[in-house]
């Protein structure tokens, strides 16, 4: 037994170890680079050496950004829900390539939002819009402007999808988004094989990062309460509010801080030569998100349904 395990980790080492050659010749194009995920991993590739090209929302974002680094590094702005932007981005990329660069080794699509979010009752067709928007559909329609670069590297794709993705756990169009992500990939990855393109599927469970905004969840699940009808209201009562948003808050609070496990995940998916399929950085993705989204749905149904307080017309 111990001979095996042993060999296992041997194996694993070397996967791991295992790393494409001339990486500073090779090219990066990563989305939503103004902070968190994406920002730190432009910063971690620019120090391998690799050529990044960061695509920000901001222009703040992007001035920071390039300040912050060196040379081996280029800023765009990119609005992933706007045609136009992704056109004018795609051609930027095509023109940015120098030396013995072929093609656009790797894209990372890792821009998203994660609000508005609540009970689904709670929320308008316009929310779930501007969720999917930016996480599915800005992730598709840049994808598929950049594909023939990747396909003429023979590079990869590296999709941020969230453990949201694979079980739902709260409502809105987060998690829709984040299933669709890896409906996505999956179809892809199997088409792009022929074409010697790898696809990864980033599933992190709760890191602290940007995503929620900046105006705070209680200021947002107080928005979202007091616009809806009265008769809504009552049904759920001011308890559930209270409770619901204590309990989002207190998830928050509880975010791991270290975003780094999630962007060594992602720059493993870039220069590893065995990049895996699916990367769960997190333990809570591991022990509780992993678990939930394969147990029977009626035992996943009961465990998720304790976190949701009784509303007040419950029967």
């Amino acid at each position: 037994m111990a001979a095996i395990s042993d060999l296992s980790f041997m194996y694993r080492w070397f996967k791991n170890c295992n790393l494409v050659r001339n990486l500073s010749d090779k090219y990066v194009f990563i989305t939503g680079c103004d902070s968190g995920f994406g920002n730190l991993l432009a910063r971690q590739l620019v120090d391998r050496g690799m050529r990044v090209l960061a695509a920000c929302f901001t222009k703040e974002g992007a001035q920071k950004l390039q300040q912050d680094t060196s040379y081996q590094l280029q800023t765009i702005l990119l609005d992933v829900t706007k045609t136009e932007s992704i056109k004018a981005a795609t051609q930027w990329a095509s023109d940015s390539y120098q030396g013995p660069c072929s093609g656009l080794w790797a894209l990372v699509n890792n821009a998203g939002v994660g609000l508005p979010s609540g009970p689904n009752e709670w929320l308008t067709k316009e929310d779930f819009v501007k969720v999917i928007n930016v996480n599915l559909v800005g992730l598709i329609e840049v994808t598929l402007h950049m594909l023939p670069m990747v396909k003429k590297a023979r590079g990869r794709v590296v999709n941020m999808s969230s453990s949201g993705g694979r079980v739902a756990v709260i409502g809105g169009g987060y998690c829709i988004s984040k299933f669709g992500v890896e409906a996505f990939s999956d179809s892809i990855r199997r088409e792009l094989h022929y074409f010697g393109v790898k696809v990864s599927i980033i599933e992190p469970g709760n890191f602290r990062t940007a995503i929620l905004g900046k105006d705070g969840l209680e200021k947002h699940m107080r928005k979202l309460w007091e616009r809806l009808p009265p008769e809504t209201r009552e049904s759920y009562g001011e308890e559930y509010f209270r409770i619901y948003t204590d309990n989002l808050k207190s998830t928050m609070q509880l975010a791991d801080p270290r975003i780094s496990e999630v962007t060594n995940s992602m720059e493993h998916a870039i220069v590893s030569r065995s990049p895996r399929i699916r990367y769960n950085p997190g333990l809570d993705a591991k022990l509780l998100y992993l678990p939930l989204a394969k147990f029977p749905t009626p035992v996943t149904d009961f465990i998720l349904s304790r976190y949701l307080p009784r509303p007040a017309d419950s029967v």
